[in-house]
């Protein structure tokens, strides 16, 4: 059986206690930590750079999951991966060389991920889904925490699953955007192998129990 894993957004968390929310997910059965990294150019919105990135690094006992949601990443993917990136996505709308920047990524030491919005057809990766490490389908529109999912998504999994098995991709495809206790089991059972929660974590009575929860459902594979 496929173990999934958990990696909650640190976009929802409480930033005037970001030290107690990183030691929740520490002591959480979460697997990463996602950061969602916005230039306000490619997302109408800006969050944080490289520096709040190695502010956590020095407080994360999991590995740092940092997506980029900028226009010309490849600029800035060693100094990420110097903040503490363990993995690095960055958006195929961002990337005119996109193979080019896989490989700088790898080469880095990072696992390397390509983002998809939510227009955007997951046939595109084809061409490069053997050397890609990690697929994140947004299934909301990106730029904000606390969206509703998109649930065109659910179709997606399911193509990009097929896609990944029969190119023999050892990809594991991430969603993230509007995951929660009410469809995480539905996502899994599409074809996932990561769940980004955010506002469902962070915002929950007991955030710990939630991940436990998230993290305890055992799916029977639809595709």
């Amino acid at each position: 059986m496929r173990k999934h894993k958990i990696a909650p957004s640190v976009l929802a968390a409480d930033f005037t206690r970001l030290a107690d929310e990183i030691d929740m997910v520490n002591n959480s059965e979460a697997d990463w930590i996602h950061l969602d990294v916005m230039d306000g150019r490619f997302v109408p919105n800006i969050t944080f750079g490289m520096f709040i990135v190695e502010a956590i690094a020095k407080l994360a006992q999991k590995p740092l999951d940092v997506h980029l949601m900028i226009l010309e990443p490849e600029k800035y993917i060693e100094a990420f991966r110097k903040a503490g990136a363990h993995v690095i996505t960055v958006h195929y709308e961002a990337c005119t060389h996109l193979n080019r920047t896989i490989h700088q990524i790898r080469e880095t030491g990072a696992l390397a991920g390509v983002a998809l919005n939510p227009h955007t057809p997951v046939q595109l990766l084809e061409d490069v889904i053997e050397d890609t490490d990690l697929v994140c389908l947004m299934s909301v529109n990106p730029g904000f925490g606390g969206q509703k999912f998109i649930y065109n998504s659910m179709s997606k999994i399911r193509k990009l699953r097929e896609m990944i098995d029969s190119r023999n991709s050892g990809a594991l495809i991430e969603i993230d955007g509007g995951v929660g206790l009410q469809n995480a089991e539905s996502i899994l059972q599409a074809g996932a192998d990561v769940l980004v929660a955010g506002s469902s974590v962070f915002s929950a009575q007991d955030p710990r129990a939630t991940i436990q929860a998230l993290k305890a459902f055992h799916p029977v594979f639809d595709f």
